[in-house]
């Protein structure tokens, strides 16, 4: 009976149909004599991870009438050549926002990277200034995957406030900003507990939340025996495992034992499909926003 009570909480269905109301908003933004969005990616070298988000990000401004622009560089390119590109597109009236594809070659320094781009168009959410906005709650581009986070949370009307949310992991694309969204007043409003992995006390943590949301990146991290009967369980783990059985010979993997998390959870995302594609999403909500110049003049 309690597995017929649990709900999957599909990021597919959810991102398609947000990114449904972002292109019926573009079409009425054209048809008033307004500017088309325009979204470019910077892709360094060939990745397969990189090389499918960047695929699903040009296809996601399709679907939501954007335009968009792809700029290639081998893995040899030289930082020097690469900050002149990011001042290029500051410059560049016509885009709204742009992103750098990370990870980048050793040989260039990201944060130098980041730090180049201009913030009021930094649609990632990763420049000091927008990630420190979002600390102190003013407007700003939240970081992709928790502000998709937090969609699901909301479309799915999952109680937050008051709540305990056990974040596990602590990376500055996830596990912070994700904190730091789930204990402001006015989004998500519970009390907040980060583990990483030196927390001596990770399973007990993991015991009382209400909310737990995994980001720590390692595949079937989180067991049944660490989840409390109710909880939502949000897997942000997106590790490629092995699979022979698969034509491209892996498979994507999250940090939540799926099979035996989701038989006491109230509400799971699954992998692939749950965060995945409103991380995509809320990327195109960030540049929406940019091209409407609703955070910065």
């Amino acid at each position: 009976m309690k597995q017929e009570a649990m709900t999957l909480i599909d990021g597919k269905a959810t991102a398609a149909a947000i990114k449904q109301e972002i292109a019926e908003e573009v079409r009425q933004i054209v048809a008033d004599g307004g500017k088309q969005p325009h979204l470019a990616a910077i892709l360094v070298g060939h990745d397969g991870g990189s090389e499918t988000y960047v695929k699903n990000k040009v296809l996601a401004c399709e679907a939501c009438g954007f335009k968009s622009t792809l700029i290639r560089y081998e893995d040899d390119v030289t930082e020097e050549e690469l900050l002149s590109k990011v001042a290029e597109l500051n410059a560049d009236a016509d885009i709204d926002g742009f992103i750098v594809q990370l990870p980048l070659p050793r040989h260039i320094d990201e944060q130098k990277v980041i730090m180049a781009i201009d913030y009021k168009k930094d649609v990632d959410g990763f420049h000091p200034i927008n990630v420190g906005r979002m600390a102190i709650g003013l407007p700003c581009f939240i970081s992709a995957t928790p502000l998709g986070i937090l969609t699901l949370l909301r479309r799915y009307g999952v109680e937050t406030s008051g709540k305990k949310c056990v974040v596990l992991g602590r990376s500055n694309i996830v596990g912070k900003p994700m904190a730091q969204l789930m204990l402001q007043k006015h989004l998500g409003d519970s009390t907040v507990t980060v583990c990483h992995s030196h927390s001596a006390t990770l399973k007990e943590e993991c015991r009382q939340a209400d909310i737990i949301i995994a980001a720590i990146g390692r595949p079937d991290f989180v067991t049944a025996d660490m989840v409390r009967e109710g909880a939502v369980v949000i897997d942000v783990g997106t590790t490629r495992v092995p699979d022979p059985s698969r034509k491209s010979g892996y498979r994507l993997n999250g940090d939540v034992k799926f099979d035996e998390v989701s038989a006491k959870a109230s509400m799971i995302t699954p992998v692939p499909g749950g965060v995945g594609p409103m991380t995509i999403c809320s990327l195109m909500k960030n540049t929406l926003a940019a091209a409407k110049k609703e955070y910065y003049q």
